[in-house]
């Protein structure tokens, strides 16, 4: 089977294709394209993503509580040791870069890992959990390695934590409203820290990624040779698209 990235052992062609799977405006639901300009990030939970301070400022009283109830979890982490296998106190913030960082990897991980082509009405039901190992590494691209993938219950994210599953549920909401199945939910997980990442996503007919039974490998594969530059395969009917 070839590799499911275009970019797998080298750096793919320039293309200016663009598909949902980039970050996407929490207020205005513009897709993020890297090439032109890149979203900023919530500085309080460093999870929802805006196209401009305009955008941010008019979500705030709306974001404000599941933000301020994410910025606390993590300072409460930071009081106390993780456990004797992580004693770095920003283990916390360093997931949440890490998931910032890989946020498109973990997006198109999720796609395959739920068989959301064939199946997407998994969206409803399982979710992914990425468990990782930390590793006390100066270049933080090399500080997590992918120790194990999981489908799981939907519910072992949603049921634990009420805001966080309103503001899934707000998302869901909005996705289905714009013609998409809904939020698929990555579970990115370092001892006891976790960060939950959800990815809202289009119809099937929409995606035009190959679907790939090796997306477990190459998400490892990224992570831990400390590259950031993924970009997937679409098969089209206008030939093969990279991105």
């Amino acid at each position: 089977m070839a590799p499911a990235a275009a970019n797998y052992y080298s750096a793919p062609p320039h293309t200016s294709q663009k598909q949902r799977g980039y970050r996407i405006c929490d207020t205005c639901g513009a897709v993020e394209n890297p090439s032109f300009q890149k979203f900023r990030l919530c500085g309080g939970c460093m999870t929802t993503q805006y196209c401009s301070p305009e955008c941010q400022k008019s979500h705030w009283p709306s974001h404000k509580a599941i933000c301020q109830h994410t910025a606390a979890q993590m300072s409460g982490v930071k009081q106390q040791p993780i456990s004797a296998a992580y004693p770095d106190e920003n283990l916390a913030k360093y997931l949440r870069k890490f998931t910032s960082t890989h946020s498109s990897l973990l997006g198109w991980a999720g796609f395959q890992a739920l068989q959301l082509k064939r199946l997407p009405a998994n969206i409803r039901q399982s979710a992914l959990l990425v468990e990782l190992t930390y590793n006390s590494h100066a270049d933080s691209l090399y500080r997590f390695s992918v120790s194990n993938t999981h489908v799981v219950p939907r519910t072992y994210v949603t049921s634990h934590d009420p805001l966080v599953a309103a503001d899934i549920e707000r998302r869901e909401e909005r996705c289905r409203r714009s013609g998409g199945i809904g939020t698929a939910i990555i579970l990115v997980q370092c001892g006891g820290v976790s960060q939950v990442m959800p990815v809202e996503v289009d119809p099937p007919s929409k995606i035009s990624w190959d679907s790939r039974d090796d997306w477990a490998d190459v998400l490892r594969h990224f992570v831990e040779s400390g590259r950031t530059d993924f970009k997937p395969i679409s098969t089209t009917a206008r030939g093969v698209v990279y991105g």
